[in-house]
């Protein structure tokens, strides 16, 4: 492998090119070389975007021929286990959006593909590269606010989803697209595992997709007990239009810790006419663009290191198992004992 690290982006959607452009402008050891999308235009329209000369629209074709080293993964989530798995067989380092994969089965596959093969595997949660939620994490292990007793995280966004979203069996639905990130917060702040979760959902602003998907919500909220006995609640949504929303409130025994916020900065305007008015954060990529930044060059540090990565298979596959009960709970109307 040479100085710099070679990589090709399979799925040229928004997240995706998002890692794309960090490789090529902010991470100085890291080189783009190749992109796949099964839509051929998208492939050389992201080609293009991004002054590189190799596009490809079958992944296994750009894994096997483009002369990467890694690859970012960030199709559609039930295509994550077969490219990863792919790409770990070929010898390529992997970086996968969330959420990991469909199943648990599936991210066991990845993890021993890339066991076996000796490759990194990171998983995409950059909630944990942003400082705001680095120092909350910090604040509540110190003690400050005394013991932790409850942890609220929510994510809302102003976009309803792509169609094939709305098929909660090839997306998992808004748990894993929306709250993925949530959920490894609530791990995170914790330091524990879920024990029970129960969940509840509905579909209230996508009218057109409730007589063909009528198992799907577009908002949802999850309570779950953690084994050290911390109880946690996840809370998402998806079309709310006003805005991305973000925020975590951690309560302790001797106080609390709130984390992110909708404005985009702390200049409230109050007037008779108009009421309070401030300004919003508009998507997700503006809120978190250095944590973005800091994930992908932490990948390619990890890389020309060989250190395991800070947010690994088994990160990605416990969120996953929390979706899949979550999803089980909304169905059933149970609690889910994990």
């Amino acid at each position: 492998m040479g100085t710099k690290v070679k990589l090709c982006l399979i799925g040229t959607g928004r997240a995706g090119m998002i890692h794309a452009e960090n490789f090529c402008t902010n991470v100085k050891d890291a080189e783009m070389i190749a992109v796949s999308d099964v839509d051929e235009q998208r492939a050389q329209e992201a080609a293009r975007e991004l002054g590189i000369a190799s596009w490809y629209t079958d992944y296994r074709e750009a894994i096997k021929e483009s002369g990467a080293d890694a690859v970012i993964i960030a199709t559609p989530t039930k295509f994550h286990c077969d490219i990863a798995v792919c790409a770990a067989e070929n010898g390529l380092h992997i970086f996968c959006e969330k959420p990991m994969a469909m199943s648990v089965p599936e991210c066991e596959k990845m993890i021993r593909a890339a066991d076996k093969n000796k490759v990194m595997l990171q998983i995409g949660f950059m909630r944990r590269f942003c400082g705001d939620f680095a120092r909350a994490k910090e604040i509540a292990d110190s003690g400050e606010i005394g013991e932790v007793v409850m942890i609220k995280s929510l994510t809302r966004g102003p976009s309803t989803p792509h169609e094939w979203m709305y098929d909660i069996r090839k997306s998992n639905g808004p748990l894993a697209e929306v709250n993925s990130h949530d959920l490894d917060t609530l791990r995170w702040f914790s330091g524990s595992e879920p024990e029970s979760v129960y969940a509840l959902g509905g579909n209230y602003r996508c009218e057109t997709a409730k007589k063909q998907y009528p198992d799907f919500y577009d908002t949802v909220i999850l309570n779950i007990r953690m084994k050290n006995g911390i109880i946690g609640c996840i809370e998402g949504a998806q079309g709310v239009g006003y805005g991305y929303d973000a925020r975590v409130e951690i309560l302790g025994t001797k106080g609390m810790i709130t984390v992110g916020e909708l404005q985009k900065n702390s200049v409230v305007s109050y007037s008779k006419d108009k009421g309070m008015k401030s300004d919003v954060v508009e998507s997700w990529r503006e809120l978190f663009e250095k944590a973005y930044e800091k994930e992908d060059r932490a990948f390619v540090q990890c890389i020309q290191r060989h250190e395991k990565p800070f947010v690994g298979g088994e990160d990605g596959l416990k969120a996953v198992a929390m979706v899949n009960a979550g999803n089980e709970s909304i169905t059933t109307g149970r609690i889910i004992i994990m």
